[in-house]
């Protein structure tokens, strides 16, 4: 995975406001989930970016370290906050000093590791990095194919005034571009970001290879019912208190 690909700094200046970083009721429900299962341990977040989660949780009490692949992500952090020790490389692979209560990985990324193998690792490297009785969260959208009409490829999932996104689709890859176009001070904006989507019951081996177990799945962050329509779910995972 190289996300200084995606995520350079042309991407990195704009993020907080393209994903409504300051949105206090898209952000604190998040939160607020973590932090209860943080409880009086620390977390670590995998694919830190801007700090969009990691600093109001650091606000809110819980020791947060991060793990980013994109300097130039890295550096909108640090400019906005030094509490929060950051290591630059593929949160994959790349480990921190010590355990933790909690590892959390949001937002779809997940799906920046564009192959299983890489998917399957980041469950590992979670693993390793958690304390018995820790807890992995992921926040992942649902693949949208139930919503695409049969033979066609491409799902809609923005048409705004100043943002369209629309994902494509590969199912015979498991992989989809997720297509942005922005208008920003009267100029448009193009990009394409490849990712590979994963279904629940697929995260839910890749959590038994590592020995971890589902604790909880829920249709968003305040533990709505997930159903057959759920658009995304936050899955809670568990290391076995057995387990070193």
């Amino acid at each position: 995975m190289n996300t200084n690909d995606y995520f350079p700094q042309k991407v990195a200046k704009n993020y907080d406001e393209d994903v409504e970083a300051s949105n206090a009721e898209l952000v604190k429900p998040v939160v607020d989930f973590l932090a209860k299962l943080a409880g009086s341990g620390r977390a670590l977040e995998f694919g830190v970016g801007t700090g969009r989660i990691a600093i109001p949780l650091e606000q809110s009490g819980v020791e947060v370290h991060g793990i980013d692949l994109s300097e130039a992500m890295l550096t909108k952090l640090t400019e906005k906050t030094d509490r929060i020790p950051v290591t630059q490389g593929d949160f994959a692979t790349t480990s921190c000093n010590g355990t933790f209560s909690l590892v959390y990985l949001v937002f779809n990324t997940i799906m920046n590791l564009t192959t299983q193998d890489e998917q399957v690792r980041c469950f590992q490297n979670a693993a390793i990095h958690l304390e018995p009785g820790g807890s992995f969260v992921i926040e992942v959208m649902v693949p949208a194919l139930q919503c695409i009409p049969f033979g066609e490829t491409k799902h809609v999932f923005e048409f705004g005034a100043d943002h369209w996104g629309v994902d494509d689709y590969d199912v015979v890859s498991q992989s989809l571009k997720s297509h942005h176009m922005r208008v920003r001070d009267r100029d448009t904006e193009l990009s394409s970001t490849p990712f590979r989507y994963v279904w629940p019951s697929e995260l839910d081996l890749m959590a038994r290879l590592a020995h971890l177990k589902l604790k909880a799945r829920w249709g968003g962050w305040n533990n709505e019912p997930f159903t057959n329509t759920s658009r995304y779910h936050v899955s809670v995972w568990e290391k076995s208190r057995d387990r070193n």
